[in-house]
């Protein structure tokens, strides 16, 4: 198929984004007004815009909305604080149905803010995250799981996105990930890809997509040293693609293993994201050409688009378009 025909098969997909949807807010401030607090004498800075967008499994979500999926929703929790609405409000601006979402109460959305220095555009102070360390409240967790189950039939591909690097606190908690298990086992025609930072080693039966480090992470924890053909038979992964950064992705499937290898691209801009946009298109185009070659192929094409972009960055379908023609 021609990167045309994949694209426009995305318009009849239904995906939806299961895990850790986040709040990115990205805080600009001016050094010149970053005086010391005359109470305290501590170093205060002085935030003088402020721009939010879907973070974490909004990212993914982001993307495939910007690919031209024809529905896109997302499954996850969010407090009832100020960023849970902002959250919300992000979402829905960017035509994602946030109605699976699970609010809590007197619980604080996840929530990623960047600081970035006016005068130079660069993100150079330290990261401040709000963060749960607490395990989801048993009630949250339960409608999570109900919603995933009444709402499973509806989507032809459901992407995980396990953000949090915490024991605790995250929306994929054993019970969310054995559900998500069991429903790929029982809907054999539907996508699971699955991207967890820190327990990609306990997925199983669905396509997972972790990086370098992630993927070497798990062969120690279950194989006690790295080799990444065993770590698919381990998982009984259907397809499982290692990313490499500008490498592009090994793609390992039953029997057999390939490199997807990207266009060069001089100079990324940010690379913050830039897995996001690569689960987002290789679960789209697998959905579509049932090929996970193909898939990692097309994930690096959108990712290098994305790299190009200031923060977590989406690839339109004109764009991937013109980057596909260049790379003929």
């Amino acid at each position: 198929m021609t990167t045309a025909e994949i694209l426009a098969a995305f318009q009849k997909l239904r995906a939806l984004v299961v895990g850790d949807i986040c709040l990115d807010r990205w805080c600009t401030y001016d050094p010149a007004t970053s005086e010391p607090s005359a109470e305290t004498g501590i170093p205060r800075l002085g935030i003088v815009s402020t721009e939010v967008t879907p973070g974490g499994g909004g990212t993914v979500a982001n993307n495939l909305a910007a690919l031209g999926a024809g529905k896109v929703a997302v499954l996850g929790a969010r407090g009832d604080d100020g960023f849970g609405f902002e959250l919300d409000r992000a979402l829905t601006e960017r035509g994602i149905d946030a109605a699976l979402m699970v609010g809590i109460r007197q619980w604080q959305t996840f929530t990623y803010t960047k600081l970035l220095n006016s005068q130079t555009g660069i993100e150079d102070q330290p990261r401040v995250d709000f963060i749960s360390v607490r395990p989801l409240p048993a009630e949250a967790e339960q409608r999570m799981l109900a919603n995933l189950a009444s709402a499973i039939e509806e989507f032809d591909i459901v992407l995980v996105a396990d953000q949090a690097e915490t024991s605790a606190g995250g929306v994929v908690t054993p019970s969310v990930r054995d559900a998500i298990i069991t429903l790929a086992g029982k809907h054999p025609g539907k996508i699971f890809l699955a991207d967890s930072r820190r327990r990609v080693h306990l997925f199983r039966n669905v396509m997972v997509k972790p990086n370098r480090a992630e993927a070497e992470a798990a062969c120690q924890q279950l194989l006690g040293g790295v080799n990444f053909k065993r770590l698919h038979e381990r998982l009984g992964a259907q397809a499982l693609f290692v990313t490499h950064g500008p490498q592009g992705a090994l793609v390992i499937e039953a029997g057999k293993e390939a490199w997807s290898v990207p266009r060069p691209v001089e100079k990324p801009v940010d690379i913050c994201g830039a897995g996001d946009s690569f689960a987002a298109g290789a679960a789209l185009t697998m959905a579509v050409t049932r090929d996970p070659v193909a898939a990692a192929s097309f994930g690096n094409l959108v990712a290098s688009i994305t790299v190009m972009k200031k923060g977590t960055g989406t690839a339109s379908p004109q764009e991937v378009l013109a980057a596909a023609a260049l790379e003929r």
